[in-house]
C-alpha cells in the first residue's frame, strides 16, 4: 500500500448494523491535514455511528480506514489516540465526583503528575479563551464549562485529526468565534478537523468541505463555498425547511407565572445565588432568557419547578396560587411542566425504557396510574403518540433512553411535556445538538403551544433562537436578571450586553 496519500483519512465502504437498522451503508469519506471537513446529516442518519468506528469506539461490518496512505484496524480509542486522533463527544465522558484535571488524567495513555496536568490546562485554557479551574469538582460545573474540558482534554493530546461533535451546542457566540479563531489556527498549522454541527451558519462559516449522510449513505461531499444553507439543509433532508409562523392567537393574556423578589442562597461554594429575582411570563407569549453558562440558570429552572424549595411560597405563584414550596409534581399538577438542558440522568432516565419514561412526568396530568397502580396500556398509547407525533427515530417504545441519538431523545422529552398541554411550561437549552427538521419542529411546537394560550418560558444561549421564537427577551447574569425587552426591538449585540450585565436602560419592561 502507498504511503504518499494527500489524505490524512480515507474511509472505503463503512458499513455497520444494529438490530433492525443499518447505521451506516458503504459510507466513502476522506480528510486532508489542515481541512475543517463538516459531517452534516439529520439526527439518526448515521454520524455518531461513523465516527465511533474512526475513534475505535466500534469496529464496522464491513469497510477499511486508511490513516497517512496505510490501512489501519482501530480496535480502541487508545489506539485511536496512539495514532493522533482526538474527539470531542456530544454526550460528555466525565466522572461527576472528580475534579477536571483529574477526569482529564484519565484520558491520557501514561501516568501523569497532577501538579504539572492542572499546570498545562490553566495554561491551554486560557491560551485559547477557554477558562478552567483544573481544581474544581465536575458536578459544579456548568453544561458550558464540562464541554470546555472535553475541547482541553483533545487539545493537551496535540493530534493530527481532532473530531468534533457538537462543539458550539453550549456555547455562547462570543465563545464560538474564540474557538472558530482557534480551530481555525490549528487547521493552518496542519490539524484536520472532523467537523459536526446542526448550525448550518457555524458549517458555512468554518468548514472547507463537507460529507452529507442520509438515513445511513452518503449523499456526497461538497465545497462549502458553493453551497448555501438552503442547499445543505435540502441534501440533508430531502426537503426545504419550513419558516417558522409567528401566529399568536392570545394577545396580551392573564400573568400565568410570576417570580417576585426571589433570592436564593448557592447551595455549596461553588455554586451561584439568585438574587432579587422578577418575572412574570404571560398566557400566550413565548419570554426568552439568553445567558453565558453558569450565571444561574440551573438555579433558576430548579427554583422554578420545584426540585430545590423557595424562601418564601409567595416568591413563585403558578397560576396565582403561590407555589414556592410546592414539590415537583405539586407543581406539574398546578399547570406547570418543564424540560431541563440535560437530557440523560435529569429529563429523563438512560437504562428506562422509553414508556416508563413517558410515566416519569406524565402520570397525573394523562391519568396513567388507578388505585396506585400503573396502566401501562394507556402509558405505552401515550409514549406512541409521542413518537408518532414527533418523528422520534426508534425501533420502538421498549427501548432505553440511551440508544437514542441526542437529538431524538430532544424530540421525546419535548413531545412527551408538549402532550400534555401544560399551562405553563419551561425549556432549557430546547434544540441543543438537534437537526435543522427537528429544530424547526420543536420551535414551531413551542410557537403553538403558546398560540394556544399556555405561558412558554425558554432559557437558551442560542441568540438565533431566541430572537427568531421569543416576544419578549432579557439575560441572567450572575445570577441576575435583566429587564425585559419586546424582541422586535432588539439586536443580538444588545442581548450581548445583557448577556454581559450591562443594562439598556430605555424600552423595558421591570418583569418579563
Amino acid at each position: 500500500m502507498k504511503d504518499n496519500s494527500p489524505y490524512l483519512i480515507e474511509l472505503q465502504g463503512m458499513t455497520k448494523a444494529f438490530p433492525g437498522v443499518l447505521a451506516n451503508d458503504s459510507v466513502d469519506l476522506k480528510i486532508k491535514p489542515g481541512e475543517v471537513h463538516a459531517l452534516l446529516g439529520e439526527n439518526g442518519a448515521g454520524k455518531s455511528t461513523l465516527v465511533k468506528m474512526i475513534y475505535g469506539i466500534l469496529k464496522p461490518d464491513s469497510g477499511s480506514i486508511l490513516y497517512n496512505g496505510k490501512r489501519v484496524e482501530i480496535d480502541t480509542p487508545a489506539h485511536a489516540r496512539k495514532l493522533g486522533i482526538a474527539m470531542v463527544f456530544q454526550h460528555f465522558s466525565l466522572f461527576d465526583s472528580l475534579t477536571v484535571v483529574e477526569n482529564i488524567s484519565l484520558g491520557m495513555n501514561e501516568a501523569v503528575d497532577l501538579k504539572k496536568l492542572a499546570s498545562e490546562i490553566t495554561e491551554v485554557s486560557e491560551r485559547y479563551g477557554l477558562p478552567l479551574d483544573p481544581y474544581r469538582h465536575v458536578y459544579t460545573l456548568s453544561v458550558g464549562e464540562r464541554q470546555r474540558i472535553e475541547i482541553i482534554r483533545c487539545l493537551l493530546q496535540e493530534p493530527q485529526l481532532l473530531v468534533m461533535d457538537e462543539p458550539t451546542s453550549v456555547l455562547t457566540p462570543q465563545e464560538v468565534k474564540k474557538l472558530f479563531l482557534t480551530l481555525n489556527r490549528l487547521a493552518d498549522e496542519g490539524l484536520a478537523i472532523l467537523y459536526i454541527s446542526h448550525k448550518l451558519d457555524e458549517i458555512k462559516e468554518l468548514c472547507h468541505h463537507a460529507t452529507i449522510l442520509r438515513l445511513g449513505k452518503r449523499i456526497g461531499t461538497v465545497n462549502i463555498d458553493e453551497e448555501s444553507t438552503s442547499s445543505l439543509a435540502m441534501m440533508m433532508m430531502g426537503e426545504e425547511l419550513e419558516k417558522i409562523e409567528r401566529q399568536q392567537t392570545v394577545a396580551a393574556g392573564e400573568v400565568r407565572l410570576k417570580v417576585d423578589k426571589l433570592s436564593m442562597p448557592a447551595i455549596d461554594s461553588t455554586g451561584l445565588s439568585l438574587n432579587d429575582l422578577h418575572l412574570e411570563v404571560r398566557a400566550g407569549e413565548v419570554v426568552g432568557i439568553a445567558g453565558v453558562a453558569g450565571n444561574g440558570q440551573d438555579e433558576l429552572l430548579k427554583a422554578l419547578n420545584g426540585e430545590e424549595s423557595c424562601p418564601k411560597a409567595s416568591c413563585i405563584l403558578i397560576e396565582n396560587q403561590h407555589a414556592g414550596k410546592l414539590r415537583p409534581n405539586a407543581r406539574r399538577k398546578a399547570g406547570l411542566a418543564s424540560v431541563p438542558e440535560k437530557r440523560l440522568g435529569h429529563g429523563a432516565i438512560p437504562d428506562m425504557d422509553l414508556v416508563d419514561n413517558a410515566f416519569m412526568t406524565g402520570f397525573q396530568r394523562m391519568g396513567l396510574m388507578a388505585k396506585g397502580l400503573i396502566n401501562y396500556p394507556k402509558t405505552r398509547k401515550f409514549a406512541h403518540k409521542v413518537i408518532t407525533d414527533f418523528a422520534v427515530k426508534t425501533s420502538g417504545s421498549s427501548v432505553p433512553a440511551n440508544s437514542l441519538s441526542g437529538g431524538n431523545l430532544q424530540k421525546f422529552i419535548i413531545g412527551r411535556e408538549l402532550t400534555q398541554q401544560p399551562e405553563i411550561l419551561i425549556v432549557s437549552q430546547p434544540t441543543w445538538g438537534v437537526d435543522a427538521g427537528a429544530t424547526q419542529t420543536i420551535r414551531q411546537s413551542l410557537r403553538k403551544l403558546a398560540a394556544q394560550g399556555a405561558a412558554v418560558l425558554v432559557i437558551s444561549q442560542d441568540l438565533d433562537e431566541l430572537m427568531e421564537m421569543s416576544d419578549r427577551i432579557g439575560a441572567i447574569c450572575g445570577g441576575r436578571l435583566s429587564l425585559f425587552y419586546p424582541t422586535a426591538e432588539m439586536t443580538v449585540e444588545k442581548v450581548g450586553l445583557l448577556m454581559a450585565g450591562v443594562s439598556l436602560e430605555e424600552g423595558a419592561t421591570d418583569v418579563a
